[in-house]
């Protein structure tokens, strides 16, 4: 009780985790999180477009038993929002995925192990049965069929296949912080460790001390390099050949549901729906690969209209409550978030993580209260409108020019 109260009196929003974390994380693994490729255009321009769109709320309506919960393949969820792959959570908050496996169990909300992460699979799925598991596919048609075997051994109902990373990105970010995978030891990452003991005794140390060197677990169907190593190097496999042949063929094998994510062209998402995709996760992956890519907000509303009977997932550039409802009027039925619940990890483990959830949540259910909602079904886009950006000249006439 003591800790929860302290968390509630220094973390009053999501951005609040992310100092904590910047002072918690060594410069490399905070770097790893917080940044996205080459210059950042999209990584900036994900959280920049909520600003383009004002809420029109409705008032004189009885609100007072407002219902924040959603329906997503065949589960029901207590919060339109869950956790999105994020790689290697094990190296910057102990035991990771373990602890945003049980953090959203006790939430009731969906989340999702990433492929690159640095604990098995199969004990995520013991932690949380309702857990998601996403794929980056291996080079091979066999290492694809084995890995897809080994998520439905282990229990899993929902398949995530990652589409936007056929090559690595350019992340020159990681580069300058030091940041490698596996990473790589060196004075200047001591150093780091020096500076950051609180991560180093109760993250890193603690770590090799109960469990041995982390290593990638779940990219192939066997276990991968160790997360540190001078001289090893990550078998990622390559994925520039894959396409749709082998989502037609992960759908004749996975009996459960599949996601399709990282999708911003309308062909694309009506081909994978075409395929027998469940949902698809429109996103650019954070602005962590395609530097330039386009904000997913901005093509949501078109990808809505073209897949009118599957379950749109939003993520990337979610920081508030407001950027959850936003997505949600235009379309979205649900929504990712990765960094913020990271950050809530690393500073504070489980109850840093729930305590984002009851932030995220409250939020949502205020904004809802303030905008005449008592339930998410009523929310559509006649509660936004387009405050500035390319519509503003077109609706408003000014000098005739397109801003």
């Amino acid at each position: 009780m003591r800790k929860q109260k302290l968390l509630e009196r220094q973390f009053l929003c999501l951005a609040d985790f992310e100092k904590a974390a910047k002072r918690h994380l060594p410069q490399p693994f905070f770097e790893y999180i917080a940044g996205g490729a080459e210059t950042n255009q999209s990584l900036r321009d994900n959280a920049a477009v909520f600003s383009e769109y004002g809420f029109i709320p409705r008032y004189m309506v009885d609100v007072r038993r407002r219902d924040t919960s959603v329906s997503l393949l065949g589960r029901k969820y207590d919060a339109p929002f869950g956790i999105a792959p994020m790689g290697i959570a094990a190296l910057w908050a102990y035991r990771g995925d373990i602890v945003l496996a049980r953090a959203a169990r006790r939430a009731n909300i969906p989340m999702i192990l990433s492929g690159s992460s640095l604990i098995a699979l199969e004990e995520i799925a013991r932690e949380n049965e309702d857990a998601w598991f996403q794929a980056y596919l291996p080079g091979d048609d066999e290492g694809v069929i084995q890995l897809v075997e080994r998520a439905s051994a282990a229990g899993y109902r929902v398949l995530v296949i990652t589409a936007d990373c056929p090559v690595g990105a350019n992340r020159e970010n990681n580069v300058r912080a030091g940041f490698s995978t596996p990473v790589r030891p060196s004075l200047k990452l001591a150093w780091q460790g020096l500076m950051h003991p609180r991560w180093t005794f109760g993250t890193f140390l603690r770590t090799l001390a109960s469990h041995g060197m982390p290593h990638f677990e779940n990219n192939h169907v066997g276990r991968g390099v160790p997360i540190f190593s001078s001289t090893l190097e990550r078998d990622l496999g390559e994925r520039a050949h894959i396409n749709w042949r082998h989502l037609e063929a992960i759908r004749r094998l996975w009996r459960g549901q599949l996601v399709v994510k990282g999708l911003l062209d309308v062909r694309d998402a009506k081909t994978a729906v075409g395929l027998g995709a469940d949902a698809i996760v429109v996103s650019n992956h954070g602005g962590r690969q395609l530097d330039g890519a386009i904000s997913p907000l901005r093509v949501l509303p078109r990808i809505v209209s073209a897949c009118p009977e599957t379950p749109i997932i939003f993520d990337s550039g979610l920081r508030r409550g407001s950027d959850v409802l936003k997505a949600l009027a235009l379309g979205a039925r649900f929504v990712l978030l990765g960094r913020s619940f990271a950050y809530a990890a690393s500073v504070a483990g489980e109850e840093g993580v729930m305590r984002a959830v009851h932030i995220l949540k409250d939020e949502v259910s205020r904004n809802m209260a303030l905008m005449g909602l008592s339930s998410l079904g009523e929310l559509n886009d006649s509660f936004l409108e387009r405050i500035h950006g390319h519509d503003l000249g077109v609706r408003y006439n000014v000098d005739n020019v397109h801003i």
